[in-house]
């Protein structure tokens, strides 16, 4: 049996049996399968959402067809397992846009439906399911439902962290864009409320986010590199999103290689890389998107333990005090906090029930798993989003406690009327436990 592992490899989690979902015509008779199911694409949920330890997943990856698209509305039809990088292919050279990317394109459409993702434009766009028009859901009895954003089983699948059945297909409204390029400015920011200052303007563009270097303290709290940038047109041809990748990490690093020393290292040759604080280019769609995408199996950098990632949204008050409070109690944990993004969210509401994004700020920062006090920590950061009435997004954790997911997340008890009965996850038994 190949392995069925989350992106942060942490926890570990075996399955009882894989069913293969092939034909969305004709599948597996899910009444006669033994133990709780849930369905599996690429497992680039970065904890335990996409894992059901001890039960039946459905590996949905054969389900990657193209059914139709509309290249005059912009509306494409497509199988659950199809990859956002399927998408982007057949789409941009044609003038077209997937509406929301996350920060890779190796996510499949039912993934990015179970998990409402985001992207760099949610104060304008929203979330992925914002713009889903129809989808087809197989509940465990074999019934078969075509849903719209109107129904609650549609709101309660949108987010619903793949607990409603098996999404066999999805219309997705495109957006036109004027090229392959983005038009990109990059600049240096020296503290968080420098952040601040150049997020009061993301309403100019259509993508905006931050690197932050979450090591730094002081006056350089939250220092980093801010990104902004629009659709344009690319004068020369982009690359092929399904082209193979030029780098791959081929083994586990050794344990250690990632740590708070190497993390400063890294952290003050990014933030000085350049010789200008701010620059103005024009580049190809995917390294502004898909920057890690460029490396294949980059996750071995963290070792053979894994690494955790923690996203939470926290309320946007003048100050940042909370998201202050978060990067402090980071920079002093001893913890080697990595690729950290910061970004506003907007005010744009999601048809999903448990969606995660809301109004606010949220950063996302991966951590190497170095076990207790790893764990620690991010129940410390939990208290402070808890505090600040934020919430931490499920699709990236493998920890919080069921008390706090009840406190992120107090719409968990109305996805329970629509939830399949014989659908679950490892996640979800963890933060249902009484």
């Amino acid at each position: 049996m190949r392995a069925y592992r989350s992106w942060g490899r942490y926890p570990e989690a075996t399955p009882a049996a894989v069913v293969p979902v092939v034909w969305r015509s004709d599948p597996p008779p899910l009444e006669r399968a033994r133990g709780p199911l849930l369905a599996y694409a690429c497992g680039r949920s970065y904890g335990d959402s996409c894992l059901n330890d001890g039960g039946v997943l459905l590996d949905v990856r054969r389900l990657d067809r193209l059914i139709s698209f509309d290249g005059e509305r912009g509306l494409l039809c497509c199988e659950a397992g199809v990859t956002l990088a399927q998408i982007l292919d057949l789409v941009v050279p044609r003038g077209w846009f997937l509406p929301v990317v996350p920060g890779t394109r190796w996510v499949s459409v039912g993934g990015a439906i179970a998990n409402d993702i985001h992207g760099k434009n949610h104060h304008r766009a929203g979330t992925f399911g914002a713009h889903v028009t129809r989808l087809e859901l197989l509940r465990s009895s074999g019934e078969r439902i075509t849903c719209t954003p109107a129904d609650p089983i549609f709101q309660s699948t949108v987010g619903g962290l793949g607990l409603t059945g098996v999404i066999l297909w999805a219309e997705i409204a495109l957006k036109r864009v004027p090229g392959a390029g983005i038009a990109m400015e990059r600049i240096r920011f020296p503290d968080l409320n420098g952040f601040l200052e150049l997020a009061a303007e993301d309403a100019r563009f259509e993508y905006t986010v931050a690197w932050v270097d979450c090591l730094a303290r002081g006056r350089r709290l939250g220092r980093g590199v801010y990104l902004r940038g629009d659709h344009a047109p690319l004068e020369r041809t982009a690359p092929s999103p399904l082209e193979a990748q030029r780098l791959r990490v081929p083994m586990d690093a050794p344990g250690g290689l990632v740590n708070a020393f190497t993390m400063r290292l890294f952290n003050e040759a990014y933030y000085r890389a350049g010789l200008r604080a701010r620059r103005r280019a024009t580049v190809p769609y995917a390294p502004f998107f898909f920057p890690l995408d460029a490396v294949g199996e980059w996750t071995r950098l963290y070792g053979p333990k894994g690494f955790v990632q923690y996203q939470c949204v926290v309320p946007d008050t003048p100050n940042g005090e909370a998201i202050r409070t978060v990067f402090d109690r980071i920079a002093g944990s001893g913890e080697a906090a990595s690729l950290a993004v910061l970004k506003r969210f907007g005010d744009l509401g999601s048809p999903g029930w448990l969606s995660f994004p809301r109004p606010g700020l949220t950063l996302a920062v991966d951590f190497p798993f170095r076990g207790a006090s790893t764990l620690r920590l991010l129940d410390e950061l939990d208290a402070v989003v808890a505090a600040a009435g934020g919430a931490v997004y499920p699709a990236k954790d493998a920890r919080m406690s069921p008390a706090s997911f009840r406190a992120f997340f107090p719409a968990a008890e109305r996805l329970e009327t629509q939830r399949d009965p014989r659908f679950s996850s490892s996640f979800w038994r963890r933060v249902r436990a009484a």
